[in-house]
């Protein structure tokens, strides 16, 4: 078969289909605002403005501001938020293009919630998708389904018993604070008032007294109809304030038995580890109103509260309130900026104040920025404190030799080992022992006080090998000619700082004893509960067990007095000469603090023993219980040095050439920020570079130029700290669109500067 006629063959039924060409559905812009401006869920920093996508008639009514929408993006098809409408684009009628539907109709983010992640995207240098990332869970449709809620409704309101009860407990936790704490009545005014305030409150010490003083400031908000917002360090924290809550007479968030499906409740749990289901369904339930308080770790600082509200926060120094992900917001910070925006009181709860909330109430005449200004403080009255706080002790060598103790040099003198067994007569005994995990320091050679640079202050490494001149961790500057400011010593030695061991060696000294070990590393983990016996307690921060009333007790002191041990003995305090990072002494008394509130006080015989030697400004913040001791003289350090909070910074880290052309650009090397006056001098505003090992997530051939790496400080003046993320973010957005593969990252407002 030939010719230009020539056929396949084909039998019948077999041949192919002609299909007709569908033709597309003619779509009709909306008539009013027909222009939605989308962020897209994009990570990427050069993409984070908004885009512009028509809105057909059909989806005029679901379009709103606020609701998760799916678009076209080049050749993907992805997920955004509609932030606003608008009449008219800039871009060119041919390159708008339709959103693709609707994901849902509810809105997720309210107009006051943009507001907020607008304004914590520009003070941590990010872009809107990366704070909507974490404010915003993934959706559940069956969530959205199976719950119906009441926009608006308020559960404290549907009861005019429960709300009786809950203002007599109120009042009565009141009288209790007002004779504990000053200026409690200040901070019941500003609760009720619609003006932004900010309060330093410094708890007592008591098993769980932190939780009670919490529970009351979101109590007393609810009744005044307002909402409560508390971020707390981890989940042992988050279930010891769950605990009060319901004692005070709220319901927490769950299923109800009456109607199959419905959930209801007065405060709700919110946090990142939570399963994707129940952290969707409390976060519809906080978005529509219908709870109006809400708990959890960091995640918790973007609850979509609306309107006034108590916005709080838990040891605001815990490295758990800094987020792991871009732009890393801090939550202290989140939620001081969210206060002012909503007309709110912002209160800092803590045992130990940090070095910026002693700056906040220091001096009423400084200059603030989006994420801190000016705080009240609110503490404990010095006899309440005495009373309350148990009889605590330094036994470190001069005073053993003052006891005559027989074992001065041995880690548990005799003198402690007579307390203790004393004590385990009566229940158990914590031994406090230091973090897990051992690190090399330099150290001075003849009176062992830590090696520490000569231009900044900071940390030498403990490299000496070799004939390696030892670098400085923060500035990168070498210890050349050092000599010791202690003693005037210029040699150095490399000491060993850990705690492994410490069980099994305090084991032996205390035969016979029942003793529980609750570290994260050992087989069983975290002990969460002991039982109110005599046995022994070897734990590390964080992982001291709480003790439990062998019995059920009506009266509430009886509880708070049988759940706390006998005697507490913080072991190694000799290992807190040798802690690294900006807040290593802060930190340290944090730890110390959080063991000794689980003392009984002393007025009941508790006693609490710091054996070794340690900073006597740690060591006097503890015995008077008042850590602004400790806050002063850090910010006497800090002020010399030009560190946080009297300057603000930025840490900068990836390929060298990369962070060293961000630094050009945001004008450090040669520009206005090159130089800064503190104290009527010139004070570089560059700390760096230093060179920090590859990253251990990744392998090597994954991410160009990992082998030179380095990390820089940038410092600036407070009222310039804005104006510095915004160019952070300005050179990183630069970099990420011309794919420059080099790594290049920077955080506001680092805890370290290692």
């Amino acid at each position: 078969m030939a010719g230009s006629n020539a056929e396949q063959l084909a039998l019948d039924g077999l041949a192919p289909r002609k299909r007709r060409r569908k033709v597309p559905a003619q779509r009709v812009p909306a008539e009013h605002n027909p222009i939605a401006q989308v962020i897209l869920d994009v990570q990427a920093t050069q993409l984070g403005a908004t885009f512009d996508y028509l809105v057909q008639s059909k989806d005029d009514e679901a379009a709103q501001p606020g609701v998760r929408v799916r678009v076209r993006f080049g050749h993907q098809l992805l997920f955004g938020f509609i932030w606003q409408r608008v009449a008219s684009s800039s871009a060119p009628p041919s390159a708008l293009r339709y959103i693709e539907r609707v994901v849902s109709p509810q809105v997720a983010v309210s107009a006051q919630n943009r507001a907020d992640i607008t304004d914590i995207a520009h003070a941590y240098g990010g872009t809107r998708a990366n704070i909507l990332r974490m404010a915003v869970p993934p959706r559940v449709a069956r969530v959205d389904v199976e719950q119906q809620l009441v926009i608006g409704r308020f559960a404290i309101g549907a009861s005019d018993a429960m709300k009786q009860s809950l203002q007599t407990w109120c009042d009565e936790q009141f009288d209790m604070l007002d004779r504990s704490y000053d200026r409690v009545g200040q901070i019941r005014a500003s609760i009720a008032a619609h003006t932004s305030s900010a309060y330093v409150w410094n708890v007592l010490p008591g098993v769980l007294r932190w939780a009670h003083d919490a529970a009351w400031t979101l109590v007393e908000a609810l009744l005044v109809g307002k909402s409560g917002v508390m971020v707390l360090p981890d989940m042992r924290h988050v279930l010891d304030l769950v605990e009060v809550l319901q004692g005070a007479g709220l319901r927490r968030f769950a299923p109800t038995k009456a109607t199959h499906g419905s959930w209801d409740g007065d405060f709700a749990v919110l946090g990142a580890a939570l399963p994707p289901e129940e952290r969707y369904r409390a976060f519809q339930a906080v978005a529509s109103g219908q709870i109006r308080c809400v708990i959890g770790t960091r995640a918790v600082m973007y609850a979509p509260v609306e309107g006034s509200a108590v916005f709080a926060i838990m040891d605001d120094n815990a490295y758990q309130n800094a987020d792991g992900f871009m732009p890393y917001a801090h939550a202290r910070g989140v939620l001081r900026l969210r206060a002012r925006n909503h007309h709110g009181t912002f209160i800092d709860f803590s045992a130990v104040r940090s070095p910026i909330s002693q700056w906040e109430i220091q001096d009423e005449s400084r200059e603030g920025n989006s994420v801190c200004g000016i705080s009240v403080e609110v503490r404990g009255l010095r006899t309440v404190t005495q009373e309350q706080s148990p009889w605590i002790r330094w036994l470190n060598h001069e005073e053993l030799v003052r006891l005559a103790d027989p074992a001065i040099g041995a880690r548990v003198p005799h003198t402690a080992v007579a307390v203790i067994l004393r004590a385990l007569k009566l229940g158990p005994v914590l031994l406090s022992i230091p973090r897990e995990g051992a690190h090399d320091v330099l150290c001075c050679g003849k009176c062992h006080h830590q090696a520490r640079c000569n231009r900044c202050t900071g940390p030498l490494n403990g490299n000496i090998h070799d004939g390696h001149v030892p670098h400085c961790l923060w500035c990168g500057a070498a210890a050349v000619d050092w000599s010791c400011t202690n003693c005037g010593n210029e040699s150095m030695r490399v000491l060993r700082v850990g705690a492994q061991g410490t069980a099994a060696e305090l084991k032996g000294l205390f035969r016979h004893v029942p003793i529980v070990v609750s570290t994260p590393s050992q087989p069983r983990g975290v002990v969460t509960d002991i039982v109110d016996k005599p046995q022994i307690v070897i734990a590390t921060p964080g992982a001291e067990p709480r003790v439990r009333p062998v019995g059920r007790a009506t009266d509430p002191s009886r509880v708070r007095a049988q759940s706390s041990y006998q005697a507490v003995a913080i072991l190694d305090a000799w290992a807190s000469l040798y802690a690294l990072g900006v807040d290593a002494r802060i930190d340290t008394l944090t730890d110390w603090m959080h063991a000794s509130s689980l003392c009984l006080p002393r007025t009941q015989g508790g006693q609490v023993m710091l054996i070794g030697e340690t900073d006597p400004a740690l060591a006097q913040s503890l015995m008077l219980w008042d850590s602004g001791v400790l806050a002063q003289q850090e910010l006497k350090d800090r002020e010399a040095t030009a560190l946080p909070p009297f300057v603000a910074a930025a840490c900068v880290w990836g390929n060298r050439d990369a962070v060293m052309n961000t630094m050009n650009e945001i004008g450090v090397l040669t520009g206005d920020y090159a130089l800064m006056e503190i104290n009527g001098e010139d004070v570089p505003g560059l700390l760096g570079p230093v060179s920090i090992a590859p990253p251990r997530n990744i392998a090597a051939r994954q991410l160009e130029g990992t082998h030179d790496r380095v990390r820089a400080i940038v410092r600036v003046r407070v009222q310039a700290r804005d104006e510095l993320a915004l160019r952070l973010r300005s050179s990183l957005a630069k970099h990420m669109a011309t794919r420059n593969p080099k790594e290049l990252h920077f955080k506001m407002d680092p805890k370290d500067l290692m």
